[in-house]
């Protein structure tokens, strides 16, 4: 069994009922200040509306969090409801850590939620997690200065820019600008985004990070020519210097990018910088179609868990429109039901973000691969876009990727 290397789960303390008091245990990993005092306020709220169950909320340092969950895990003490990066559940259910969540929510709840909830919650027919939000990903732009270079603004996803397009918008931008470097890719980010932000153009090229058809290997999928294309792309960007470092993570804000390909928690700094002039595109069609990221934070009951329908009534309740509506304010996430988007002032038709919607709804927006083995899948992804932004050979970087992951499959029989 593989070890996990990003955030997942928590620890199952032992349980305490006084007379007809249920206490349940809840991780939650200690993000922004705005997300702690949010989630402060929901268990205050929820123990003050029911009794008869009783929340402990444990804020786990996002520094450790996924050590101390990673050690809960293996010794079995995982809390009754624990909080985890999505993609990682798919190991976490292997392992036999988490329980079905099909039983324990109503239908009513299910059918509210994003489509993109669900598909990223789910794992071989049954829905295992549920957040309360969902990540935008797109590119942030002036759109006055889009103008003045002449460009189209394209309306939504289905009318992305193409691979072509997007390679003459970095040309002229880059004509009136002081040093030619026009585009953040967030490259002082670290870790998962570059799985998260970048495997989508590998996807909208026809190429992926593994075989989806049954998750066996990556071998000619992840090294095959469309994957291989959509790299060198992007490294094209990159040798031709239209690509910004952004070692300060301010190149959009002080105006030194015309463009920022970056997710839903940059809007309220980007709108306070550019107002009403700021605008959403969808990231370039290489081909296949524009594709986005998607999955974030969510929540999970343990399977060893005493008390599943007191945790699932915690989830319920976190799950309530104005609930939802209250921890995507904090995060500027996309809310996770379709009654909390009709209510948001970002997400709503026509609202500034509703673009996000669009993508998570319509068909745009692609699970990070639902495998035990992704852990490892992006790991390796992530090594060898490190190699290919540094000018390394883009079929070598993901030869080598595919035969490692192919051969952490194989070392774990398949994951079956």
């Amino acid at each position: 069994m593989i070890a996990f290397t990003i955030a997942a789960c928590g620890k199952d303390t032992p349980r305490q009922r006084a007379g007809d008091v249920t206490q349940i245990d809840a991780w939650f990993h200690a993000g922004q200040e705005g997300e702690r005092q949010v989630i402060r306020d929901q268990v205050a709220r929820f123990n003050q509306l029911d009794p008869a169950i009783q929340v402990r909320l444990t804020l786990i340092p996002e520094s450790s969090y996924n050590s101390q969950v990673q050690a809960a895990a293996i010794a079995g003490e995982l809390p009754d409801i624990l909080e985890f990066d999505s993609p990682y559940l798919y190991n976490y259910v292997w392992q036999g850590h988490l329980q079905p969540l099909d039983k324990l929510l109503p239908d009513a709840l299910k059918e509210d939620l994003l489509p993109s909830i669900k598909n990223q919650g789910s794992y071989r027919g049954h829905l295992y997690a549920v957040g309360t939000f969902d990540s935008g990903l797109g590119l942030y732009a002036r759109r006055s200065r889009l103008k003045q270079a002449g460009l189209r603004i394209p309306k939504g996803p289905a009318d992305a820019w193409t691979a072509q397009e997007f390679k003459a918008a970095l040309k002229t931008l880059a004509r009136t600008d002081d040093d030619g470097a026009v585009l953040d890719l967030k490259l002082n980010y670290t870790g998962e985004w570059f799985t998260y932000a970048f495997s989508p153009l590998l996807q909208s090229a026809g190429g992926d990070l593994i075989d989806r058809k049954d998750y066996q290997s990556a071998a000619g999928v992840l090294n095959g020519p469309d994957s291989v294309e959509a790299m060198h792309a992007l490294q094209s960007w990159i040798q031709g210097g239209y690509v910004d470092p952004d070692v300060d993570d301010a190149a959009f804000v002080t105006s030194r990018v015309a463009l920022s390909w970056a997710g839903h928690w940059e809007y309220p700094r980007y709108a306070a910088a550019a107002g009403k002039d700021l605008v959403v595109l969808p990231l370039p069609d290489l081909g296949q179609g524009s594709r986005t990221g998607q999955g974030s934070w969510v929540w999970g009951i343990a399977a060893k868990g005493q008390h599943p329908e007191a945790a699932a009534a915690f989830l319920q309740f976190l799950l309530r429109r104005d609930e939802v509506l209250a921890m995507a304010g904090a995060n500027g996430a996309v809310p996770a039901t379709r009654s909390a988007i009709a209510r948001s002032t970002l997400y709503r038709a026509n609202g500034p973000l509703h673009l996000f919607v669009d993508q998570l709804g319509g068909g745009y927006s692609v699970a990070r691969p639902q495998t035990p083995a992704y852990p490892v899948i992006t790991s390796t992804f992530q090594a060898a876009f490190m190699d290919i932004r540094n000018n390394g050979d883009a079929q070598a970087a993901l030869d080598r990727a595919a035969i490692v992951i192919d051969q952490d499959i194989a070392d774990n029989q398949g994951y079956r």
